[in-house]
């Protein structure tokens, strides 16, 4: 099978996601390749993704940031400090999802370029940690080529689909930099 073809940068908007996203980003997450790919929940309402995209919306850390092609969504992006505790305000979680049509043409690597320098340039995150489904050989390989490094296995970490799956956790450590 030949390469997909990448999606020219003039027609991928990276942008922080908003509230009226919430309808595209309710079918992305329903489509059931990208399903199978997530610990989403299947058939989350627009409603739910309107409160929890409106939530996001705020400066700091946190940040969520979608791929529109053509004004539609395609792929979601987000950083996420959990607990902001003094202890670990260096470090947040990563989670990526893109569009079935959209895989292997770009837009996760314009998306990771776009978080990263956020992390690093304006939030001064240290460390960026992550889990993927051990079987999701094209995101570790997307992972990998940002910098991120396997840290371990987590046994029957999510269900899908039935079935328990093991997922790989990874990190990205980026000691500070001098000037």
């Amino acid at each position: 099978m030949p390469p997909a073809t990448p999606i020219p940068a003039a027609e991928l908007l990276i942008r922080r996601a908003r509230a009226d996203d919430a309808r595209d980003v309710a079918a992305l997450m329903d489509d059931p390749a990208v399903q199978a790919q997530t610990l989403q929940m299947p058939h989350a309402s627009e409603t739910f993704w309107r409160e929890r995209l409106a939530a996001m919306d705020k400066p700091g850390v946190e940040l969520q940031l979608a791929a529109v092609v053509g004004g539609r969504v395609i792929g979601l992006a987000g950083l996420h400090q959990g607990q902001p505790s003094p202890r670990r305000r260096h470090a947040a979680s990563l989670g990526i999802t893109i569009a079935s049509e959209a895989q292997g043409r770009g837009v996760g690597h314009a998306l990771m370029r776009a978080l990263l320098a956020h992390a690093d340039d304006w939030a001064g995150l240290l460390r960026i940690e992550l889990t993927v489904y051990v079987d999701n050989a094209r995101a570790i390989a997307l992972y990998q080529r940002h910098g991120f490094e396997r840290e371990g296995v987590l046994k029957g970490y999510g269900l899908r689909q039935g079935r328990y799956v093991d997922c790989v956790s990874m990190a990205r450590w980026r000691p500070g930099t001098s000037a």
